[in-house]
């Protein structure tokens, strides 16, 4: 139970990171916040698995901090330009 709300408070983290990097004004709530840094994490993790690869037996890549909010500047980008 700990695990998912340290999650949640990580994810509010990155999302304000990447709404404080992004210009422009985003309407969003906490949860909304919250869910684009949980996003943005699994997007940096994706983005570390071209990199380099997982340790054996991993089934996905821990992105760290930079990662989850390059990833959520990702998704924030893409939710602005294509969804109105």
């Amino acid at each position: 139970m700990i695990h998912v709300l340290w999650s949640i408070i990580l994810g509010f983290i990155c999302g304000l990171l990447a709404r404080a990097i992004l210009p422009g004004a985003q309407h969003m709530g906490f949860l909304a916040t919250a869910l684009l840094g949980i996003a943005g994490s699994f997007v940096g993790g994706l983005l570390a698995r071209v990199f380099s690869k997982p340790k054996e037996g991993a089934k996905y890549y821990p992105a760290g901090l930079v990662l989850s909010v390059i990833g959520a500047i990702i998704v924030l980008y893409v939710w602005q330009r294509f969804i109105p």
